[in-house]
């Protein structure tokens, strides 16, 4: 997949932006998050070979590091999209009309949960639970949540996120 500026990856890249954020840190038991953090804020993702560097950064197995990044939702082991639309589908979204928001959702952006637009500009994930449970149905754009979502107020959350010439 492309990175958030629609170029493709450059996996040896990412890696040497992953060891130099290794070789600024100073290892300490509690270092393995902000370092995650880190990297998926610069990266936007966590590569899977970097794990490896990683682990040997902060003497601990490529298992506890795996770990991590998959039990954590905001870590991603694979490119997302420039822009990342996640949609309650949790009991008390659903009970406001979460289902029909996501139907809306796949019909205007022509793509189903967990895919992107065919020019990376957005993908569309379904999450549970953003803790906005009075205000659904919920969704997150990016790191942004917006409660009380209708189709209509979808389409004016997403329109700036659209690339020049993309179809509504």
């Amino acid at each position: 997949m492309a990175n958030r500026n629609g170029m493709k990856r450059d996996l040896e890249g990412d890696l040497t932006i992953v060891r130099n954020l290794v070789a600024e840190l100073t290892p300490e038991p509690d270092a393995l998050l902000p370092l995650l953090h880190d990297v998926q804020s610069r990266l936007g993702y966590i590569p899977k070979d970097a794990i490896r560097l990683i682990a040997q950064a902060l003497n601990l197995s490529r298992a506890e590091v795996h770990g991590v990044v998959t039990f954590y939702h905001d870590f991603r082991e694979e490119p997302t999209a420039e822009h990342v639309v996640q949609l309650c589908m949790a009991e008390a979204c659903q009970s406001v009309g979460c289902r029909d928001l996501a139907r809306h959702a796949a019909d205007r952006l022509g793509v189903g949960m967990n895919e992107a637009t065919a020019d990376g500009a957005i993908q569309v994930e379904a999450v549970y639970c953003f803790g906005n449970c009075a205000a659904g149905p919920t969704i997150r754009i990016d790191d942004r949540v917006h409660g009380r979502v209708t189709p209509a107020r979808f389409d004016a959350l997403i329109a700036p996120l659209r690339r020049a010439g993309e179809a509504p």
